[in-house]
Formats: C-alpha cells, structure tokens, sequence
C-alpha cells in the first residue's frame, strides 16, 4: 500500500482544507501541518477535538519552526501530535510514496 502525506498550510479558521483532509485521508496516512496550518495544532479550540479523534489511525506532524514564528510555542499542542524540524520535514516526504498539499 502507498503511503500518503499530507500537507495543510492553510489555517483551519480560515479555510476547510484541515477538514476536507481529515474527511478523506486513509487510515495510515500521515499529515503535516505548516506555515497557517499549525494553528489546527493548538489544543482546546473549535478544531482540536476532530484533529485529536484522527490521532489514532492518522500520523500527524506540526511544523516546530512554523509554531514559534506565530508565537505558539507556549501555547499546548493537542495530544499525539509529534513536533518535527525542517530536517523531520524531509524526513517525511521522503519516507511517503507520495504528498497531496491542501489549498
């Protein structure tokens, strides 16, 4: 089976690119949320809880970088939600068969 990442970079307060994603990624599927997209990693918002359910079929990966320049790093992150590097970041893209980016 292929493996699938995706990538969001789109806030989810602004645009449904976050949930159109989470609706369609497969079981297995990894997504990495960067730039704007980072935002749907912050815990106990409108968001949170159906980023968290997919937690538990879905890989998903924050941008580190991409949190502290909008000033998030000391806001909580949702649970199981891994924290990467630019270097993690192609780590994943180069682990995946293949990447689908959200608009």
């Amino acid at each position: 089976m292929k493996t699938m990442l995706h990538l969001i970079n789109k806030s989810p307060f602004e645009k449904n690119s976050l949930d159109s994603c989470l609706r369609l990624a497969q079981s297995g599927s990894s997504i990495l949320l960067i730039e704007d997209g980072v935002y749907a990693a912050v815990a106990n918002t409108e968001h949170a809880h159906r980023v968290a359910a997919r937690t538990r079929d879905l890989s998903i990966y924050v941008l580190g970088p991409d949190v502290a320049a909008r000033g998030l790093s000391d806001s909580p992150l949702i649970d199981d939600i891994t924290v990467v590097d630019y270097e993690g970041f192609v780590d994943l893209v180069a682990e995946h068969d293949a990447n689908q980016s959200w608009l």
